[in-house]
Formats: structure tokens, sequence, C-alpha cells
């Protein structure tokens, strides 16, 4: 059960005043597993925070301003993110964008950087670009997965592909730990825990979850029930 609290840099803030520490340490109450942030941000939160929570650096940016948002590029290193106190480090890649090739160069390098670091990396794989006309492609999901364990990263997050059987194909193709993106906002919670329960079922081995949790009004609440499901301390049914 992944946090992700990096769309700051893309999107602005996180929180609409400065109580991300807060929200930080009602993750961390809830038992969630990681969360995502960037380095300046780590540098604001109280350290007891990550205690029996994970952290993870986001090494990439862009803003939704700029010419091409899709265009990620590398802001920091994974000696930087150590030096923060770092569990693991995350870079994203949009697969189909125009700026494809600097993005697979990044995470190529990265994943060098943190076999040699023994730092474990979380590639966030998304389909998007000028040719792709459906992001939740099996077919292109599958392969954005596998590009991933190909370059050298240890956890691979993707978006839902649309159903339970093409999620276990996606798990079945790529030989590294798969997590589904939360996706755009579900205002109904049942809907939300039942596609979390759907995807673990299929083999995912868990979430990361940004805006479904950290726009609700009980983030910490929800981000329990979503973790209880992902560790099996919640049943739905099939």
């Amino acid at each position: 059960m992944i946090v992700p609290l990096d769309h700051s840099v893309a999107d602005g803030p996180v929180t609409p005043d400065d109580s991300l520490d807060e929200l930080v340490g009602e993750l961390a109450g809830a038992r969630v597993d990681a969360v995502v942030l960037h380095k300046g941000t780590v540098r604001h939160i109280d350290p007891k925070r990550f205690v029996t929570t994970s952290l993870i650096v986001h090494l990439s940016a862009s803003t939704s301003h700029a010419p091409d948002p899709d265009a990620k590029y590398l802001v920091t290193s994974v000696e930087a993110a150590l030096r923060l106190g770092a569990d693991a480090v995350s870079v994203h890649v949009n697969m189909g964008s125009r700026q494809e090739a600097a993005q697979i160069a990044d995470l190529a390098r990265t994943a060098e950087e943190t076999d040699r670091w023994g730092v474990p990396l979380l590639a966030m794989m998304y389909v998007r670009g000028p040719r792709i006309s459906d992001s939740t492609d099996p077919e292109l999901v599958t392969h954005s997965a596998t590009l991933a364990a190909d370059l050298g990263a240890d956890i691979v997050k993707v978006s839902y592909p649309g159903s339970a059987n093409a999620m276990a194909e996606v798990v079945r193709a790529c030989p590294i730990p798969v997590v589904v993106a939360g996706g755009p906002p579900v205002a109904d919670k049942k809907v939300l825990l039942n596609r979390v329960a759907s995807a673990v079922r299929a083999g995912a081995a868990g979430v990361a979850m940004g805006r479904n949790i950290f726009q609700h009004p009980k983030p910490g609440r929800l981000a329990r029930e979503v973790g209880d499901v992902v560790h099996g301390r919640m049943a739905l049914a099939a």
C-alpha cells in the first residue's frame, strides 16, 4: 500500500495549507507501507513519520504547464535520496511520449545506480503520447511493465488494464512485483475497494494510490481500509 504524494511538482500543493507533515503522520498511523515524496518536501516532514512507513523519494519531475507535460526528467540522484533517508526511489516513464527515449535512458541509468547502492527502484510506467488512443490497453500496459523489468526496476507501477483477467495477464508476463495506480477519483468507496480487491486477486502486489487518498475528507481512514484489502485483513466478495 503506497501513497504517492509527489503530485505537488506537477499540479501544485497536495494539501491546501502547510499540513503535509500532518497528512504523512496520519498515513503512517494508518499503517501504509510507503509514501512517495520529492526531495525538498522530505526536509519538512518529521523523520519519526518513517519509523514504520517507508520513504520513497521520487527522482522525476515535470509540471502540467510545460509545453510537453509528458516529458519527465530527473531532478535528483539516488545518492541524494539516500542522504535524506530514503528506503527506495522512483522514476516516472511515459511510454509513447515524444520524449520517451530520454525517459527510458534515465530509467536505465537509475537502475544501474540503484543496483550499485543496493536501493529498490520503483518504476512508474504510464502509456501516454500522441499515438496512444487507450492508455489502459492491456497489451500496452503489459509492454510498459515488462519494459521496466527489462531495464532493471525492482517494482513497477502500472495503470489498471480494465479487468481482472487483463491484470492477471500483466502479472504473468512481468517477473517483478506489479502495483496498480490508483487512477482517477472514485466517489463510491465500495467501488474503489472492490477494484483494489480485484487487482490483488489477479496477482497484483498492491496499489499506489494518491489522489483517491489525499483528496478524501478522511485520508487516514480510507488508506487504512485500502491497506486492509491489500494485505488481506479485509475480505470483500469476489
